[in-house]
């Protein structure tokens, strides 16, 4: 099929996180792109986002720039990456491209993607060991990593248990390394992850 549009219908993107909405054709020499633009429909009101044409790239909704991009140098890809989603970024999206014909005829075609934006919560952390099996020599270095998934940021949080159940905070990175391990270092570590 010639020049047709492809996409998905729709996308979920997570909030605070980036999603690409896949808009992309295959170029041919007979027809040449002249404009581009994504357009969001919200409530009733169509607004447009963002156009590409002889003049350059132009942003047109301020809610939006610094967070939307179209790849460049990629001809025949017209995809709409848009960074830090917020949840009224949540619409039907419509991406359009006009090529013109050898005969200087004009072709417009669009796409139509729903995005919906969705808040996840943190899921409960994994933790990775530097090295297989806990146990190891005074004097070597090893390191422990807490990962989750979820709506970013997800901020993370090291603990010591304690006697009777205490915790000792002892980072709030999601990596916890000794260089150099002491005897007293043995013990029960977890971590925590948060998300908004």
């Amino acid at each position: 099929a010639l020049l047709d549009l492809s996409s998905v219908h729709q996308v979920t993107g997570t909030w605070m996180a980036s999603t690409t909405l896949p808009c992309t054709y295959v170029p041919t020499e007979d027809f040449t792109q002249q404009t581009l633009s994504w357009s969001v429909q919200q409530d009733s009101s169509t607004s447009t986002i963002f156009r590409r044409d002889d003049s350059g790239d132009h942003i047109l909704l301020s809610k939006f720039r610094g967070r939307v991009s179209v790849p460049k140098h990629n001809p025949g890809d017209a995809s709409l990456l848009i960074q830090n989603l917020e949840m009224p970024d949540s619409g039907h999206y419509t991406c359009q491209i006009i090529w013109r014909s050898r005969d200087n005829s004009l072709i417009t075609k669009e796409v139509t993607t729903i995005v919906k934006v969705v808040k996840v919560a943190a899921t409960k952390p994994i933790i990775r060991a530097a090295e297989p099996g806990l146990t190891l020599p005074a004097g070597a270095s090893t390191s422990l990593s807490c990962e989750a998934g979820g709506s970013p940021p997800i901020s993370y949080r090291w603990f010591r248990r304690g006697p009777a159940g205490t915790a000792e905070l002892l980072s709030s990175r999601a990596e916890l390394a000794w260089p150099s391990l002491r005897p007293s270092d043995s013990g029960t570590y977890f971590c925590e992850a948060h998300n908004r």
